[in-house]
């Protein structure tokens, strides 16, 4: 190999190395019937629990605007659904919309959430849906304010402006 062909091979491989990959969406594999059946009836004993964070009438809320939107994920069931939801739920949800907090802190702590499972330590019942909730609430503003979402293996993905401006209002 000639000196010319080395330092192009060279220039060519520090530029991939600098090359910044936006993460594309997944989509979400369509839900079997009896998943949908199985869903729809946690959906309805987490409505009827008396001691949750969440109020029912916001529970209900998500489950009906996730029918009428046609969305038959649990994911979607459960939250507003919107942009950082289903970025947050291809990103670190198991297939039976179990999460998976690892990935989830990792996320955090890679749009500049300091250590989220010290910061958040209680592990009483229902710990992963309060670390849930509580982590979007902070990476919503974290993302709003800087327009994109970082991932933990350096990929980013650009907010939408409808998103942000709804979040920095």
């Amino acid at each position: 190999m000639t000196r010319k062909s080395k330092k192009t091979e060279k220039l060519a491989a520090e530029a991939a190395a600098e090359l910044v990959v936006i993460k594309p969406v997944t989509a979400e594999p369509e839900p079997t019937e009896a998943q949908i059946a199985a869903d729809d009836a946690e959906i309805e004993h987490q409505i009827a629990l008396p001691r949750s964070v969440v109020k029912p009438a916001y529970k209900v809320k998500y489950r009906d605007r996730a029918a009428s939107n046609g969305q038959k994920s649990k994911a979607a069931k459960r939250s507003a659904w919107d942009w950082l939801a289903q970025e947050l739920a291809a990103a670190t949800l198991t297939k039976e919309s179990k999460l998976r907090v690892d990935d989830f802190a990792a996320l955090l702590e890679a749009n500049g959430i300091a250590d989220p499972l010290t910061r958040w330590p209680n592990r009483s019942k229902g710990w992963e849906g309060r670390l849930r909730m509580t982590g979007r609430l902070a990476l919503q503003k974290v993302v709003a304010e800087a327009g994109l979402l970082r991932f933990a293996d350096g990929e980013w993905k650009e907010a939408p402006t409808e998103w942000v401006a709804r979040f920095l209002s």
